[in-house]
């Protein structure tokens, strides 16, 4: 049995994206209805918390310093210190009625992020990839609810799903770190014979992707060849995005929903879970070369 610890009550009502800072010791997650940016030491337990004038979707560290983050109008630079936002693009200006949700950096220093339909969930989201030059571009659309966005350890399969019950499915896709074009898309992973439909996701040192399983309270670790590795139980039934992180980047770090959750029976939903599983071990989070 994997203990599960909650490291933070946050309550957050839909808490996502969560990142490790290595450089600062720090995790780094939104709440996107609470439209927040917040800040978490593990080893103090303090916090921060920056408001935000819409709701955010995902972030990175930025290599040169500072945070990149995706707002309701596009990609943004932010200063933690401060919390002053910088805007870069809106690549949806005729989509009011989108927003951001996932996205990563890649290892070239790109950033990748997701969006998805404010109201009815229809197919008129799509993934767009923000260059280092901060130059934008659609790398993929036709989606729902984008999410699960990481990379293998050598950076060479980019993986990402989509959410919705009809799909729930999380795809793999050849990737060229160089060029950052993508080839041979392909199904990693159909949930729909699994308790957990996806959400955020992330890579561990063994290239096994760990799937954040919304509606089914766990973790479920998948290996390279997309077979069920391992699945960890969690307290609460929608956890949405993890990190690895830690001095030895050996603690998973999971954050919840806390909207729609009955506190009799889930009084830890919205919080910040933390939790080790022997003999895994994370990536160092990738930044935003810009």
């Amino acid at each position: 049995m994997i203990r599960v610890d909650c490291i933070l009550d946050a309550k957050a009502s839909l808490g996502e994206g969560i990142v490790w800072d290595e450089r600062e010791g720090l995790l780094w997650w939104v709440d996107i209805d609470g439209r927040s940016l917040n800040g978490l030491d593990p080893s103090s337990l303090e916090t921060r918390r920056i408001g935000l004038p819409s709701r955010p979707g995902c972030l990175a560290m930025r290599e040169a310093g500072g945070i990149l983050i995706t707002l309701e109008d596009g990609f943004h630079f932010l200063d933690p210190a401060t919390g002053a936002l910088e805007p870069i693009v809106d690549p949806e200006p005729d989509r009011p009625g989108n927003r951001f949700n996932d996205g990563a950096a890649d290892p070239a220093g790109r950033m990748i992020a997701g969006t998805m339909p404010l109201g009815p969930r229809e197919p008129v989201a799509a993934f767009y990839q923000l260059g280092t030059d901060l130059s934008c571009r659609l790398l993929m659309n036709g989606f729902t609810v984008t999410n699960g966005v990481a990379f293998s350890p050598d950076g060479r399969t980019f993986y990402f799903s989509e959410t919705v019950p009809q799909v729930r499915t999380v795809w793999a896709a050849d990737y060229d770190p160089e060029t950052g074009e993508m080839a041979n898309r392909r199904v990693f992973v159909d949930t729909h014979g699994l308790d957990s439909r996806p959400d955020g996701g992330t890579i561990d040192a063994d290239g096994c992707y760990w799937m954040a399983g919304l509606d089914g309270g766990q973790l479920v670790r998948f290996t390279p060849e997309g077979r069920v590795d391992r699945t960890v139980d969690m307290p609460v039934r929608k956890p949405t995005k993890i990190a690895f992180g830690g001095g030895g980047l050996d603690t998973l770090y999971v954050t919840s929903i806390g909207a729609g959750a009955d506190p009799a029976v889930e009084p830890q939903a919205g919080g910040i879970f933390a939790l080790r599983v022997p003999g895994v071990q994370g990536m160092p989070a990738l930044r935003f070369g810009g």
